[in-house]
């Protein structure tokens, strides 16, 4: 991984503005300039890892955090209960930007079928 800071490091460290939604020790949450749905959060880790593989492999209690802020933003959004999606992009295949792990909320309104079989 290289050692020059990434967009979402500069966006914790407040050096970017974000629109932040959630904070704690552990994790960032803040609204996507280019929203794919009517809630688009993304949930940072404050530490670096590359991807969620990465992450999984090197800190589980992090991943668990990251999972655990998606739950309380879609809270905060009032989307727990009508629902919401949780993605990660996992390299350039799959539409992964910024190489720093990060988490997409997703909701708001009927969403895509992805996943849904008729």
């Amino acid at each position: 991984m290289s050692d020059a800071e990434t967009l979402f490091e500069k966006i914790i460290a407040g050096e970017i503005p974000s629109e932040k939604v959630y904070e704690d020790d552990t994790t960032y949450a803040f609204r996507d300039i280019r929203p794919q749905s009517k809630v688009h959060v993304l949930v940072v880790p404050k530490t670096r890892y590359r991807n969620v593989a990465e992450l999984a492999a090197a800190d589980p209690q992090l991943l668990s955090d990251v999972i655990t802020t998606a739950h309380k933003v879609a809270d905060l959004e009032g989307i727990r209960e009508s629902g919401y999606r949780v993605v990660f992009n996992t390299d350039s295949d799959a539409g992964q930007t910024v190489f720093h792990v990060h988490a997409h909320v997703l909701g708001g309104e009927q969403l895509g079928l992805f996943g849904r079989y008729e």
